[in-house]
């Protein structure tokens, strides 16, 4: 595996067309074929399904996407650390949505004015892939909510215990409610794929949706598609209220039988690395503020 092919396989996935990726790499169709191909041998999976009218990744080159972006962006960073003779700090953050990275603004600036060096990484990875990155070292560290059927060894930071929600838009008929049961939860209900949430909410969400009828479920990929739905007033849907992450014009409505979810950081065991550790200060003090504020009202 070299960077070559890497560059290959991450241009023809962005693209999806053997032509335009090799325009922008400035190789021949043919030549690019070969990297993909070659790189499929060594991986001994196929990244790609090539029909005459249109390019997909499969499922395992899906998977892979996100290592490849990481491998390259890796070498690239080690390659301007060696030409400029800087001695930068990396740090390399995992989550699994855009609302987590909400958070992040306030306490990256406050990192950047203690570490000048400091050249933080953010990475949107799947949920099965996030902790495993943690754990070989290719992430500091990962944000999310604590997954109790996935065994790790990593330590796990917790900040909130966060309530299952109701997120629905300001015209939905749940909105009304100050809390509610899942008893109480009617209507067209949007669930995310378990690539990423992890396993306890979309065991919650499976819950719920194994006793609706076909035309009241609606499936996406992801939360921040879900909730893209829920503004179109399609729906609800259900999801950990960490009220410093919630998507604005939003009702949440806590489900008071529902099982809360923790939600915190997962770190590398023993790391001693000054940034990782003042980072966990920093988020764990931005995570108080509204508790402290919430509880003073």
């Amino acid at each position: 595996m070299n960077t070559v092919q890497l560059e290959c396989f991450t241009a023809v996935a962005e693209y999806l067309n053997f032509s335009k990726a090799s325009k922008a790499l400035k190789l021949t169709q043919p030549a690019v074929s070969h990297q993909i191909q070659a790189l499929e041998e060594e991986l001994e999976v196929k990244l790609f399904n090539r029909t005459s009218k249109n390019v997909t990744l499969t499922a395992e080159g899906v998977l892979f996407l996100a290592d490849a972006q990481l491998i390259l962006k890796t070498a690239l960073s080690a390659k301007e650390r060696l030409k400029n003779h800087e001695d930068f700090m990396a740090f390399d953050l995992g989550c699994h949505n855009h609302m987590v990275l909400n958070l992040l603004p306030p306490i990256l600036k406050e990192l950047l004015a203690e570490f000048p060096l400091l050249r933080p990484t953010l990475h949107l990875v799947p949920f099965p892939s996030l902790l495993s990155m943690v754990e070989n070292g290719r992430l500091h560290a990962a944000l999310g909510t604590k997954d109790e059927q996935k065994k790790t060894f990593l330590p796990f930071k917790e900040f909130c215990t966060a309530p299952i929600a109701c997120v629905c838009s300001p015209n939905h008929p749940l909105a009304g409610y100050k809390a509610l049961t899942k008893r109480q939860l009617s209507g067209n209900f949007i669930t995310c794929s378990p690539r990423h949430v992890s396993d306890s909410i979309f065991t919650v969400q499976s819950s719920i949706l194994a006793n609706l009828p076909p035309e009241q479920r609606f499936f996406t990929e992801s939360i921040e598609s879900a909730l893209t739905l829920v503004k179109a007033q399609i729906g609800y849907t259900l999801y950990p209220d960490i009220p410093t992450a919630r998507e604005p014009g939003l009702c949440y409505i806590p489900v008071t039988n529902l099982p809360s979810i923790a939600f915190g950081i997962y770190y590398q065991y023993n790391s001693d690395y000054p940034v990782l550790q003042r980072f966990l200060l920093l988020l764990s003090q931005h995570m108080e503020k509204p508790l402290a504020q919430s509880d003073s009202k």
